[in-house]
């Protein structure tokens, strides 16, 4: 990791104890969605990193790709105005509803690129092409900050984690989070190994069902344990929870707005349904489920406080139900 004007890698974002109760356990959130840029969250953890590598190398623009809920695009492309780096997202058209992370970018002078989802790829690769012909030197970023400096961001976490645990006085006997491209769950599951701890884990998914979904988590945590030749003897298994993903990505229920609402009410913490929410509330199930009592609950929130604002008009339409 290279050193960045403007980094922001020794920030260490702060973990609160919640109000919240469930079958006993006693709930703490570490608020990743209040790293100071662009609303922070995971995407900005893991941009930091993809940044400091761009000022390295000497790239002179960035290509990235996402829906329009995509929090990774709006952190990228905030950081990418703030070096006055040209920015060039490709999306697909399919999803292409207005929010507000998408409205940040046309703020930011973001070129979105819309193309149908099977074009994807086709599309960055000629966008990339296109770029190196006139003469730049781009640097493509994949959707969700996936790839080894992704899990970095979160095998730092981890540590900043192990270190804030001493300082509480508290051990976190279950770690949860919103799982999506995989990164954020590999890198904890690798800070996890380093550290050779017992505690379990979980990763609630917001959209990919399994095997897949499992398996992008295993193959991201491979990709970095045989990039740093570390011993997986104590791996352990991947818990990728798909039980809660309802009809896919952005989708939500009525206990999913309550769950958000109560924890907004409650402990003054925004979550939305796309990611944080969701998985806030699959967590709860997930406790119930297995009959969880009495521990120590980190949940890893996420970011995306732009979608809470989207998010916004069906919660209180809800509540006047």
């Amino acid at each position: 990791m290279h050193a960045c004007k403007g980094d922001f890698n020794v920030y260490i974002t702060p973990i609160h104890s919640l109000k919240t109760q469930f079958h006993g356990n006693r709930f703490f959130v570490k608020r990743e969605d209040l790293l100071p840029i662009s609303f922070g969250g995971n995407k900005a953890r893991k941009a930091a990193l993809f940044f400091s590598d761009i000022e390295f190398q000497g790239n002179d623009c960035v290509v990235t790709y996402g829906s329009s809920r995509s929090n990774h695009c709006r952190v990228v492309a905030n950081m990418a105005a703030s070096r006055q780096l040209p920015c060039y997202v490709v999306s697909p058209s399919e999803c292409n509803i207005p929010t507000n992370n998408s409205r940040i970018l046309k703020l930011l002078k973001t070129k979105v690129i819309l193309t149908k989802l099977p074009d994807v790829s086709d599309t960055i690769d000629r966008i990339l092409d296109r770029l190196r012909a006139e003469g730049l030197n781009p640097y493509f970023i994949e959707g969700g900050g996936h790839g080894n400096l992704g899990t970095q961001a979160y095998v730092n976490c981890y540590e900043e984690i192990v270190m804030q645990e001493k300082a509480l006085g508290v051990y976190f006997d279950y770690i949860f989070l919103p799982s999506g491209t995989g990164t954020t769950q590999a890198g904890l599951a690798c800070g996890k190994l380093i550290n050779g701890d017992g505690r379990k884990i979980v990763g609630i998914s917001i959209a990919r069902t399994n095997p897949r979904g499992c398996q992008v988590v295993f193959d991201s945590i491979m990709d970095y344990v045989q990039s740093h030749k570390l011993d997986i003897s104590d791996l352990g298994s991947v818990s990728f929870v798909d039980d809660y993903v309802q009809d896919g990505y952005g989708s939500c229920n009525r206990e999913i707005l309550d769950v958000i609402h109560t924890t907004f009410v409650q402990d003054g913490i925004p979550l939305d349904i796309t990611y944080t929410g969701k998985a806030f509330w699959g967590m709860q199930k997930y406790l119930q489920k297995h009959g969880i009592r009495g521990k120590n609950i980190l949940f890893i929130h996420t970011g995306g406080t732009p979608l809470f604002f989207d998010d916004l008009g069906e919660l209180v339409n809800d509540m006047e139900c």
